[in-house]
């Protein structure tokens, strides 16, 4: 395998970009990866401790708000409420700057690319205004630390994230024979979701074989698992349900509640031969196309399974895969992926795009890319986006990137490249001759390089 820097940065980063000089190796990229994480530490977003202290901050004022109503201090109590819920609300413009002002700058674009798949694949969600904004906290402090370590670190970190415990309900959950059920009559009850959830998409994969009983079992495993907006994560002994559970023919627990059986079930989910394939097949179709090569996704199985899930061990057989390195371009970008490509190519200005007010960055990122599909932190469920290139090339969704790729970049920078320069910049050897000409006969220097930008070329990874 002949390593290709182009397509290095293209394939496994964030894009060409003017004056950021592409991974000399597959080594460069890996050591990157763990070493220091200079993009956060630029572009700094919040964790999950202070996303909690806003939560309680806005929920303070809510209550308040609330309390004052029909008194003297009711009006002045509902302005600084709705003030603060303006802002807190507005700051979720202000991360998503962040993370883009990354993925424009970075030398070290794997570990975006990364950080970005293993958010989906962790998919969580605030579900009301309060919590909102903590998905990036989320990311920030469960997901990017650990995407180069073992999986089961990185499983731990995520699924006992408040987050993710508040997304899939597992705070309302608890063991019919519990402590808290017991003393308050029958009330409440098990919930479900996380253990289904951590079964088919996180670990085993919707093929695993586990059974409804699994699930059941699980989720009694899981309860005591909850947060509090004030404390964070914590393991309430009061909601656990009693007694030994079984998954997949072994047995947990049984004695003194305690944290170790969930921390136990979740390590062994995560060396299990089916996580293994699961994840396998995951990374293949991101990084390569919708129907992976066999042999890659066996190989990076196998890698996975010999290191005990080792990620570093993982995406270094995936590196240096002959079937990762095929020539032609198979994936469609996704609409941030897309749109972080383009600010990168055009070297958006960092201290411009620092800049951008809140309303701003909603108006010419996040609103058009609910347009081409991609709603950010908002998917449809907890499989997160649709990896298949068809949930992309859509009527709505392509007209959406055209209209975008021929408005967006007269705003994103004071003068406009030269189309032919620009093409090189950006597509490398991969600028052919049918780019070429669309640069030369466009009639105007920005219709060229919307034209450009809505290639397949560009659109393509």
């Amino acid at each position: 395998m002949e390593f290709d820097p182009e397509l290095a940065e293209i394939r496994f980063g964030c894009g060409l970009a003017p004056g950021i000089i592409p991974p000399a190796s597959t080594e460069a990229m890996l050591t990157r990866l763990t070493g220091q994480d200079v993009a956060a530490r630029d572009f700094p977003i919040a964790g999950t401790d202070a996303g909690l202290a806003a939560a309680l901050t806005y929920s303070k004022l809510r209550k308040l708000y609330r309390q004052k109503g029909g008194t003297d201090q009711a009006e002045q109590a509902e302005k600084t409420f709705k003030r603060y819920r303006k802002d807190h609300l507005q700051q979720r413009n202000l991360w998503f700057r962040q993370l883009l002002l990354r993925h424009v700058t970075t030398e070290d674009a794997f570990r975006e690319r990364l950080s970005l798949f293993w958010a989906d694949h962790f998919t969580a969600q605030g579900k009301n205004q309060a919590l909102r904004p903590l998905a990036y906290g989320y990311v920030e402090t469960s997901i990017r630390p650990f995407i180069a370590g073992r999986f089961e670190d990185l499983l731990i970190s995520a699924v006992t994230n408040p987050l993710m415990l508040h997304y899939l309900d597992q705070n309302r959950s608890r063991g019919a024979q519990s402590k808290r059920s017991q003393n308050q009559g029958g009330r409440g009850g098990l919930n479900e979701n996380l253990a289904r959830e951590v079964l088919e998409l996180h670990t085993l994969g919707v093929d695993g074989a586990y059974s409804q009983g699994d699930v059941r079992q699980l989720a009694e495993l899981f309860t005591g698992l909850t947060y509090r907006v004030r404390k964070g994560f914590l393991f309430d002994r009061a909601l656990v349900e009693p007694g030994a559970e079984t998954v997949l023919g072994k047995t947990y627990g049984g004695d003194k509640a305690s944290l170790e059986p969930v921390l136990q079930v979740l390590r062994d989910l995560a060396v299990h031969p089916a996580t293994a394939r699961h994840i396998a097949w995951k990374l293949a179709v991101h990084f390569t196309r919708d129907d992976p090569h066999p042999d890659l996704v066996a190989d990076l199985s196998a890698a996975y399974r010999q290191s005990g899930g080792h990620l570093g061990m993982v995406y270094g057989v995936l590196l240096n895969h002959p079937r990762a390195w095929d020539a032609e371009l198979e994936n469609v970008k996704p609409p941030f992926d897309f749109k972080a490509s383009t600010c990168r190519a055009l070297g958006v200005d960092v201290a411009d795009l620092t800049a951008w007010k809140a309303k701003r960055i909603r108006q010419n990122f996040a609103a058009p890319m609910k347009l081409m599909g991609q709603n950010w932190q908002a998917s449809s469920g907890p499989d997160g986006w649709d990896e298949a290139d068809a949930a992309w090339i859509t009527p709505q969704g392509l007209s959406a990137r055209l209209r975008w790729a021929m408005a967006a970049p007269r705003r994103l920078v004071e003068s406009l490249p030269q189309p032919q320069e620009f093409a090189r910049l950006s597509l490398g050897s991969r600028a052919d001759e049918r780019v070429q000409f669309v640069a030369s006969a466009a009639e105007t220097r920005a219709e060229a390089i919307g034209l450009k930008l809505s290639s397949p070329a560009f659109q393509r990874r």
